[in-house]
């Protein structure tokens, strides 16, 4: 969670930094980076799991008939 807040924190930074330095208008900046951001995380998870990979890979339990078969 730290991650992605300080991911924010920079890209807004960045874009602060691109427009000039103007002064009120961090609100924006901070949406517009956190909307980037997810955005790309988001992406990044999509593409895992088309790829079959994922950080919660959870098994369907095993029925008790099988269970007692492989046994």
């Amino acid at each position: 969670m730290q991650n992605l807040e300080q991911a924010i924190r920079e890209r807004a930074y960045h874009l602060w930094v691109a427009a000039g330095q103007p002064d009120g208008n961090a609100d924006h900046h901070w949406l517009t980076a956190q909307r980037e951001v997810l955005s790309v995380a988001s992406g990044a998870h999509a593409v895992d799991a088309a790829q079959g990979k994922s950080a919660n890979k959870v098994r369907a339990p095993r029925s008790t008939r099988a269970r007692r078969a492989a046994a």
